[in-house]
C-alpha cells in the first residue's frame, strides 16, 4: 500500500489534528445558506494558505453538506506548480494522507505520474476539507501541466456520474495591487460565470486557467449553469495592498 504523505502540512494549513479540525469548521460556520436551482455538479476552489482563502473556499465546500451521503468519488484537477510536463497525470499511490486520515485514490487507467504530485500543493489542501463534510469516498488527483484543456474534458466526462463530483483547483491574479487585482477577477470570474471559454482562454489571469477551462469545456456541453459564491484577496486578509493575490469560489449545477 503506497501513501503520498503532506508536503504543505503545517505551512498551508495546520498539521495539529485539533487544530485543522477546528479552523475548517470556523470557515464553514461563517458561510451564509446558499440556494441552488438544480444538483451541485462541480465546484472551483483556491489553494492559498487556509489562513487566506480558506474561507472563500469553503463558501464553495459548503454545499457539499447535503451530497455528503451521495458523493462517493471527487476528481480534483489542478495546475502543477513544481514540475513541468505535458498533458496531465494522476498519482500513482493508493492513498493520499491528511492529519485527519487517510484517503483512498480511485482506480483508472490515466496517465500517472510520481513527481508533479510529490510537492504539489493546490489538491493537497483541498484533502481535509473533503475529509470533514463528506463521508466514504475516494478521491482522484489529477495535475495539468502544459495540456489542451479540452483533451482533459474528454478523459474527464466520461468518469462523471451521480456519486461524482469534480473540484477545480485555482488561484486568480498574483502579485497585483489591490485594485488592479480586483478589476483583473472581476473580468476572470464573468467569464467563467458565463461559462465564456475564449474569455477565460484569451484573458483570464488565472494559475489553474488550463483546469477551469477544462470544467468550462464539459459546462458547455452538458449544459450545465454557474454561480460565483465569493471572491476576495490576500489583501481582504493581510490589509497589505500591495502584491495581493486573488481568490474566488464558483459552484457548477444541472
Amino acid at each position: 500500500m503506497t501513501t503520498r504523505k503532506p508536503a504543505v502540512s503545517g505551512m498551508f494549513y495546520p498539521s495539529d489534528k485539533a487544530e485543522l479540525d477546528s479552523m475548517i469548521d470556523k470557515f464553514l460556520d461563517n458561510v451564509p445558506d446558499i440556494k441552488l436551482e438544480k444538483e451541485l455538479k462541480a465546484i472551483i476552489v483556491p489553494h492559498a494558505g487556509y489562513i487566506y482563502s480558506g474561507q472563500v473556499a469553503a463558501y464553495a465546500y459548503s454545499l457539499l453538506k447535503k451530497y455528503r451521503d451521495r458523493i462517493k468519488k471527487v476528481i480534483m484537477l489542478g495546475p502543477s506548480h513544481q514540475v513541468y510536463f505535458s498533458d496531465a497525470a494522476s498519482d500513482v499511490n493508493e492513498y493520499w494522507e491528511s492529519p485527519l486520515g487517510k484517503v483512498k485514490v480511485m482506480e483508472n487507467k490515466l496517465r500517472k505520474l510520481e513527481e508533479p504530485h510529490v510537492k504539489e500543493h493546490c489538491l493537497e489542501v483541498q484533502v481535509p476539507f473533503l475529509q470533514k463534510i463528506l463521508k466514504d469516498f475516494e478521491i482522484l488527483p489529477m495535475v495539468a501541466g502544459d495540456a489542451d484543456p479540452k483533451k482533459i474534458s474528454k478523459c474527464i466526462e466520461p468518469l462523471l456520474n451521480e456519486d461524482t463530483v469534480l473540484i477545480i483547483s485555482s488561484d486568480l491574479s498574483h502579485y497585483n495591487s489591490y485594485d488592479d487585482a480586483v478589476g483583473i477577477d472581476k473580468n476572470t470570474n464573468i467569464g467563467i460565470n458565463n461559462l465564456d471559454y475564449d474569455k477565460i482562454e484569451q484573458e483570464g489571469d488565472a494559475c489553474g486557467k488550463i483546469p477551469i477551462l477544462a470544467l468550462i469545456d464539459i459546462a458547455k456541453k452538458l449544459k450545465w449553469k454557474c454561480k460565483l459564491l465569493d471572491y476576495k484577496n490576500s489583501g481582504d486578509v493581510t490589509n497589505t495592498k500591495d502584491g495581493v493575490v486573488g481568490y474566488s469560489s464558483f459552484v457548477f449545477y444541472g
